[in-house]
């Protein structure tokens, strides 16, 4: 999904900035300068100089607008309430509390990468779409994907976000298309019973960030967010994203994302994706590598989307506002833009 967690602030309705111009000698795909080009009625901006699939593509269903009322029997299923992240997008955290892994030395927290989640988006026609990306252990995965598979809910991802971690973690996208979104909520908590996902609890008390933030949105030019004692810098694709027939809300599953976790004297272990398209794939990855970041999967969140879109993650360790600046050179090779 997005780095699921960190759409939070994006699809609760924060506006994107304006698009920025390749730094000279970038080979990477052409953006213009100044403000975005306008958007669709659903938010979704036109991506510059390409044709608009939801314009020439008549087929095409966008999603309606929801409360959190509609989701009860969702609520029900999952055996925990969520929250409404865009007028048509329901959304329900997991974290995976009950786990201490350890990268690179690094103790990750939920914030960082151990959290599952799930959205439900309903459509024009009234059917429902069920994304998210779940955390399980590699002892929990077979039999995890097993209750799915007989409960109609799909993988379209298998992937990890973590180098050297130990225990073993996996992520795994799943995805239903239906017109009873209650079923679909039972079929994926029952894939959910499997794991020791526990119950919902309070968040632990925010405490400040031993960070340079403002070094860190100056170097990425947007601004970022705290939650869960990590610190957040998003970026959205500026196409409209279509799984399918099913125009996407902005941002959900498209979304780049930086991901900061404090690890004392201004340094950071960083995690998180980039969103790109096949011709920015290797401008990234070579962005990423020049300034020592880790490369860890490249992978689909989506098995019919359009345009096409490929993640990379990626991990490293050290100072938070170097690690910054070379985020910002994968970021200006790819056609996003910047949140805040």
């Amino acid at each position: 999904m997005l780095a699921a967690a960190a759409m939070v602030p994006l699809l609760a309705g924060a506006a994107p900035a304006a698009a920025r111009t390749l730094p000279a000698g970038e080979n990477g795909p052409a953006e213009p300068t100044g403000a975005a080009e306008p958007a669709h009625s659903d938010g979704t901006a036109h991506a510059a100089g390409a044709a608009d699939p939801a314009e020439t593509a008549g087929h095409l269903i966008r999603p309606a607008a929801t409360s959190e009322s509609d989701w009860a029997d969702v609520a029900d299923a999952l055996g925990r309430g969520g929250n409404m992240l865009s007028e048509s997008t329901y959304h329900t955290g997991f974290p995976r509390r009950d786990l201490h892994v350890v990268s690179d030395g690094v103790v990750v927290t939920p914030g960082l990468s151990l959290g599952t989640h799930v959205a439900f988006v309903r459509y024009a026609d009234d059917s429902t779409m069920l994304m998210g990306d779940v955390v399980v252990t590699e002892d929990e995965l077979q039999q995890v994907s097993d209750a799915w598979h007989a409960h109609g809910i799909e993988q379209t991802a298998l992937h990890k976000h973590l180098l050297s971690q130990h225990p073993a973690i996996w992520w795994t996208h799943v995805h239903a298309h239906g017109h009873d979104a209650a079923a679909m909520a039972r079929g994926l908590r029952a894939g959910l019973d499997r794991t020791a996902t526990p119950p919902p609890k309070p968040p632990p008390p925010e405490v400040p960030l031993d960070l340079d933030t403002a070094g860190i949105e100056a170097a990425l030019g947007v601004r970022g967010s705290t939650e869960e004692s990590v610190f957040k810098c998003l970026f959205v694709r500026r196409e409209t994203i279509a799984d399918g027939h099913l125009v996407l809300p902005p941002g959900l599953g498209s979304t780049s994302a930086f991901i900061f976790q404090p690890t004392g004297g201004g340094r950071a272990a960083l995690n998180g994706d980039c969103a790109m398209t096949a011709k920015e794939v290797q401008h990234v990855l070579k962005a990423l590598r020049s300034g020592g970041i880790e490369l860890v999967e490249l992978h689909h969140h989506h098995l019919t989307e359009s345009p096409r879109l490929f993640f990379v993650h990626f991990w490293a360790v050290g100072d938070a506002v170097e690690l910054a600046r070379t985020l910002r050179r994968a970021v200006d090779a790819t056609d996003v833009v910047p949140l805040g």
